[in-house]
């Protein structure tokens, strides 16, 4: 069954690949903040918030695709129920890792399944996460190691590209860390073949 990710993810899309699900990659473009803003305005917890993100970008793409199967995710960071977000700038990345910085927090990740403009399965799993206590020297040679382009697109720590180093414990699973829940995806679309 070919599917469409709704998502530039190049790490999503690995999954995808990896689990033999073919994949055009058709990004939804959804201004991510605008949305979470108008959200966290009315009260959205973060895992509302990633649940909403992970439909509107498959059914924007669905609207335009409609006879396609789209699948839309989106995760989010959890620090005792304040949402944190992907970083603007390297500045910006090192005040993150350092707010997360010997703390237990929760990685968020939602997926939404849309046909015909609407969702017709989602699901979200939550994983749980704690940083060690690192100096801000420890912190900046991490950050140096990753891309500019990588930090901003993706967030501040990559599990799948050296960030498991910084963590004390990872509770969960790792691909809905890395951003699909495939166990959970390859179960429904066997249901819809």
């Amino acid at each position: 069954m070919k599917i469409i990710l709704a998502s530039r993810s190049e790490v999503r899309k690995k999954i995808l690949d990896d689990n033999n699900l073919s994949c055009t990659v058709i990004p939804s473009n959804v201004d991510e903040d605008q949305v979470k803003d108008s959200l966290l305005a009315v009260g959205a917890n973060p895992e509302l918030v990633s649940k909403n993100l992970a439909e509107l970008k498959s059914t924007k793409i669905s609207n335009k695709y409609p006879d396609e199967i789209v699948l839309g995710a989106d995760s989010v960071i959890s620090l005792n129920n304040e949402l944190i977000n992907k970083p603007s700038s390297r500045e910006e990345a090192f005040k993150i890792l350092n707010k997360l910085n010997g703390s237990l927090h929760y990685l968020i990740t939602s997926v939404c399944i849309s046909k015909n403009g609407a969702m017709i399965w989602n699901f979200t799993d939550q994983s749980e996460l704690k940083m060690k206590k690192l100096s801000d020297n420890e912190i900046s040679n991490y950050l140096k190691k990753i891309k500019t382009e990588t930090l901003l697109a993706y967030g501040v720590y990559q599990i799948e590209a050296g960030g498991l180093e910084l963590f004390e414990s990872v509770k969960g699973n790792r691909d809905s860390i890395m951003g699909l829940p495939i166990k959970q995806i390859i179960d429904y679309i066997k249901l819809i073949k």
